[in-house]
């Protein structure tokens, strides 16, 4: 059995017991030679993750018991800033506890019950230096116990849970029991720097003298018992994340690992992902993910639950793949980084990319080159292959990623068009006598219009007059008009 505990207990990578049924077909994929990719994922191993972990941390205001006491007093100093984090972001809900114990009834009127216990012997601490005649006595304990709970119960009701670990830390460097300062004086200058209500707390603290309960410290020896699936707390320090008991070591990077791991995946607060809980497994080999050396970019990612391979996100621009073996760019402005890994080249001044900057397009090779926009793009001869400059006149000269055309003489080169100019004056001629035929094509359609014109209006004119001149008197080429006018009589 020793041996057993040993060689478990020297195990430092991650390992998982799986079924045998399970394991041939890992290695019968293998033996095929097909990838096999596991991740040991403990998301099911973790209380119930959600939106806000719970936890607590049973401890204790004595500071002369010791390296435990030391321990516990140099996590509380190192923890307090993420502590405050996580619960002024909302993603916790802390609460302290303090363990006490019980006087057995036969015994309260003896020195070491009085020396030790208050409220008649119902709640008891240890003698910090164990010596009943001098120094702090248990009782002391107790009481600093309870005010460090009513510091916490009046800090929560002003909605500053965190003001506690403050307090705490504060009284342990301001009130140490070597310097003989581990008394209420202390401690009130302390609460009142914080800006807590000190009537308040006297108020939740009670009478130490009263043969009666407690409401405070009875709260936390009920607490003290087991609850579901967490155990009794007996020893100190206690750390419970979301009712389960915390079983590693009491150091910041350790219990911000198994507070963090309470939190569903993508939901964790940036505190869970700093420097302080990161497993640097990216440093070695890149943790077996995709990178890019020439651009440094990788999909490795160190995180407290271990590294994952993720394709990143640059600078706005998200990579896509299994991160494994490969990521690539898409999105717009996926040219930015490594020019989507299409190709690209420069010469003379001049700079071509396969590259297009448009969401799912591949690479293709720029107008004037062919190839497979990934690896090559070779300059096409525009002059032999697309039998460019045509006209007459033309000469073609291939250049890198296009042509040029030139006209013989003093003729000017016009690409749109394919043709040849003149350069002369007599471009300029040929410009105005274009002009005027233009013009005198208007003027004459005009002046058509105009004859058209007069001449239907002409004959309009005549056609009226004739009538009305042949109702007086009729003309030769036509009828006599009948005369619709009669004379009156008398």
């Amino acid at each position: 059995m020793f041996h057993l505990h040993n060689t478990l207990r020297n195990i430092t990578i991650p390992s998982a017991l799986i079924e045998k049924t399970f394991s041939e077909k890992l290695k019968k994929a293998l033996s095929n030679g097909d990838m096999v990719n596991v991740n040991l994922d403990w998301r099911e191993a973790v209380p119930h993750p959600d939106d806000r972990v719970e936890y607590e941390l049973w401890t204790n205001s004595n500071d002369e018991c010791g390296a435990k006491c030391d321990m516990l007093m140099e996590f509380v100093k190192d923890f307090r800033g993420a502590a405050q984090i996580l619960e002024k972001g909302g993603y916790t809900q802390f609460t302290p506890h303090y363990i006490t114990w019980f006087c057995p009834r036969a015994f309260t009127l003896s020195r070491q019950c009085k020396s030790q216990c208050i409220n008649h012997g119902r709640y008891c601490a240890p003698d910090p230096d164990q010596d009943f005649s001098s120094g702090y006595e248990g009782k002391d304990v107790v009481l600093e116990n309870l005010r460090q709970l009513c510091v916490f119960k009046v800090a929560n009701e002003a909605k500053k849970p965190w003001v506690w670990w403050d307090y705490v830390t504060d009284f342990q460097i301001r009130c140490p029991m070597k310097e003989k300062k581990y008394n209420k004086e202390c401690a009130d200058a302390v609460i009142k720097s914080f800006g807590l209500d000190g009537i308040k707390i006297d108020k939740c603290m009670g009478n130490p003298d009263t043969d009666s309960d407690n409401p405070v410290l009875k709260e936390e020896q009920d607490a003290q018992v087991g609850k579901g699936s967490r155990g009794d707390v007996t020893i100190l320090p206690t750390l419970v994340v979301n009712n389960h008991q915390y079983r590693g070591k009491l150091e910041k990077g350790a219990v911000l690992k198994a507070i963090c791991s309470g939190f569903e995946e993508t939901t964790e607060p940036a505190v869970c992902l700093s420097g302080d809980v990161e497993t640097n497994e990216c440093l070695d080999n890149n943790g077996g993910c995709w990178q890019d050396k020439i651009a440094n970019i990788t999909a490795c990612r160190d995180t407290f639950r271990g590294r994952v391979c993720e394709c990143p996100l640059v600078d706005g621009v998200q990579f896509k793949g299994d991160g494994y073996r490969h990521c690539e760019v898409s999105g717009s402005g996926r040219c930015k980084i490594n020019n989507g890994g299409c190709w690209h080249e420069s010469r003379d001044g001049h700079t071509f990319s396969a590259c297009l900057d448009v969401d799912g397009a591949k690479c293709q090779c720029p107008p004037g080159f062919k190839g497979d926009g990934v690896k090559s793009c070779v300059d096409v001869d525009e002059c032999r292959e697309r039998k460019a400059c045509q006209c007459p006149a033309c000469s073609c000269k291939d250049t890198w990623g296009s042509f040029e055309c030139s006209c013989s003489g003093d003729l000017l080169y016009i690409r749109d068009q394919d043709t040849c100019i003149s350069k002369s004056g007599a471009e300029v001629k040929s410009a105005w006598t274009v002009v005027w035929v233009i013009f005198i094509g208007l003027t004459m359609i005009v002046g058509g219009g105009y004859l058209v014109y007069r001449h239907k209006l002409r004959s309009y004119m005549d056609s009226e007059i004739r009538a009305i001149m042949a109702q007086y008197m009729p003309l030769d080429s036509q009828a006599e008009v009948p005369n619709h006018f009669h004379e009156e009589r008398a």
